[in-house]
């Protein structure tokens, strides 16, 4: 019994050992099952998110889609991709996939790229962290920001550059982000690359594209005769339009000055700049048209190069302004394009676009004006042919009639006859006469460049500038050259330059603006400043000059005090009728 006993109880153990490693290896072959279910599914996943990016081509989209492809992989609640900006220190767009409106709105701005997100961007490695607040570059969280403990973080390239970073938070069930998610989400980044690389060379397809039919359409424009002004609008439209700017504009020099006048500007406070005399030195457009290269700005307000006189720039940032043609000739004029605040500033590449579109339409204006050149020629040598017959057969013929009549008055012996015909004769030289102005109209030819009331009041205001100690803000509205007479544009030029010599010798400003402004039925000369006004006690011999002037030609002149200070002189008068 004694050893029946313990033969029994020595052979229990032997009976279930085998039966433990059996269970164990059960557990582990099933956990290992579960683990390479698991990874399957992972692989699975991976593969479906490398497609969802691949098949988009729009960028904003796949951006966003690679976002949250992310987020899912490695069961992340928070995700966003920062996206690099050209100086490669700071991020220029951030992609957010969890974060709701609302606490975007309560947070603030997207970050710029400081902590840990600059971690990434100094040192493009993948990064995992436990606890983000333990970490020696962590930053803080902005008020109203969601709690944020592990982090794992990616680089995106896209043919050896770095593109931008995917970020990750905050691993669901309270986990830590391991090196299987780092893996997965590695090669997530790699395949991201290639799909931002693929909707980025569709979209500068489709923006050469774009840009190539804009030519097309106002080369069309230009050869059909269309008006340049219309012209001129085309171009400032598409290139506000296809740019994804606020405001664009086109400035043309001014013949017999050193100055660009705006002539077109469309979008976000067009009126501020339309009619503008920019000076070359210390304005955008100016810069760009004495380079004859592209000038950019980050940030138009405070750029120190451009004259903050008059203000017309107010809620726009980035800014570039190229030029039109940079021939033997020099450029044409310049078309400036000008973003919100806050968007991003101008590649290299959207400049380039914008400058060859700018050169295309350089050379159509260049082949319009050459036809328009072979038009005029045409009619100046009709003219010189219809002069010709005048003189040599309608004069000549005339003058014979009336030879003949005279001869034959000495034979008419009734006295009212003969003064009849006599009146007929002197009527003859009168209409010779008349013919003979006709013949010297159609040969006279258009006086030289910079003789228009447009560059005459550019010179004025130049010569003035010494005196004055800065320069005024002028704008020039309208067909001033074509519809003021001469008569009419010396009253003007006077009136300015006494105008102008009273602010420097009375006013005690530093600001001076001066429009001039014709709708073809009056023009309007209009100076004000920022002195100290209108004495009412002072010597009114000059106003006195004005006012006469004005009167003269059926016009007045009002003058008074500003209403933020200083003097304001308006004169104005009325455009013979046609």
């Amino acid at each position: 019994m004694g050893t029946g006993g313990l033969v029994t109880g020595a052979e229990e153990p032997r009976v279930r050992l085998p039966q433990l490693k059996l269970d164990e290896l059960l557990e582990e072959l099933q956990a290992r099952i579960d683990t390479a279910r698991g990874t399957q599914d992972r692989v699975q996943g991976l593969l479906e998110a490398v497609l969802s990016v691949g098949r988009e081509l729009n960028l904003e989209q796949v951006l966003h889609s690679i976002v949250e492809a992310a987020a899912a992989l490695v069961d992340a609640k928070y995700a966003a991709l920062g996206v690099i900006g050209p100086d490669g220190s700071r991020l220029s767009a951030f992609h957010t996939v969890g974060v709701t409106e609302e606490q975007i709105s309560t947070i603030g701005p997207y970050p710029e790229g400081h902590g840990i997100l600059g971690e990434l961007i100094r040192h493009p490695e993948p990064l995992r962290i436990p606890k983000i607040s333990e970490h020696a570059a962590s930053y803080g969280f902005p008020s109203g920001h969601p709690p944020m403990s592990s982090f794992l973080g990616v680089p995106i390239r896209i043919r050896d550059q770095v593109f931008g970073n995917l970020y990750l938070t905050e691993k669901r069930g309270g986990r830590e982000f391991d090196e299987e998610d780092e893996s997965v989400l590695s090669t997530l980044a790699v395949a991201a690359g290639v799909a931002i690389d693929n909707a980025r060379m569709y979209e500068d397809s489709r923006l050469r594209e774009r840009w190539l039919r804009a030519n097309a359409e106002i080369g069309h424009s230009l050869m059909s005769g269309s008006d340049r002004a219309w012209s001129l609008g085309l171009i400032a439209e598409h290139a506000r339009e296809i740019s994804g700017s606020a405001l664009a504009a086109v400035a043309l020099p001014m013949e017999g000055t050193k100055s660009l006048t705006v002539e077109i500007a469309v979008g976000v406070d067009a009126d501020a700049h339309r009619g503008l005399v920019l000076p070359l030195d210390e304005s955008l457009m100016g810069l760009s048209y004495t380079a004859t290269a592209p000038v950019t700005s980050d940030d138009v307000v405070s750029d120190p190069r451009i004259t903050p006189e008059p203000p017309r720039f107010e809620g726009l940032g980035p800014a570039v302004a190229v030029p039109i043609g940079t021939g033997e000739g020099g450029a044409r004029g310049v078309v400036l394009v000008a973003r919100e605040a806050g968007r991003p500033v101008f590649l290299e590449k959207e400049t380039e676009l914008l400058q060859g579109f700018a050169a295309q339409a350089a050379i159509a204006m260049e082949l319009a004006e050459r036809r328009q050149d072979a038009q005029q020629i045409a009619l100046l040598e009709d003219r010189d042919r219809i002069a010709r017959d005048l003189h040599d057969l309608a004069i000549q013929r005339l003058f014979a009639t009336g030879m003949t009549l005279q001869s034959a008055g000495r034979f008419i012996e009734h006295p009212e006859a003969a003064e009849r015909v006599l009146r007929a004769v002197d009527d003859l030289d009168e209409t010779i006469k008349i013919i003979r102005s006709t013949i010297f109209g159609l040969r006279a030819r258009v006086g030289g460049a910079g003789k228009g009331l447009r560059s005459r009041v550019v010179r004025a205001v130049d010569e003035a500038t010494p005196v004055l100690g800065f320069t005024p803000s002028v704008r020039i509205e309208g067909l001033v050259d074509t519809d003021v007479p001469s008569e009419i544009a010396d009253h003007v030029v006077a009136v300015l330059t006494e105008s102008l010599t009273n602010i420097a010798r009375h006013a005690h400003c530093d600001r001076a603006q001066v429009a001039l402004t014709t709708d073809g039925r009056e023009v309007r000369l209009r100076v004000s400043d920022n002195g100290v006004g209108i004495p009412p006690d002072g010597r009114r011999s000059g106003l006195l000059n004005m006012a006469e002037r004005a009167e003269s030609l059926g016009g007045g002149l009002e003058a008074g005090s500003a209403g933020g200070g200083g003097a304001t002189l308006d004169w104005h008068v009325p455009l013979p009728a046609e």
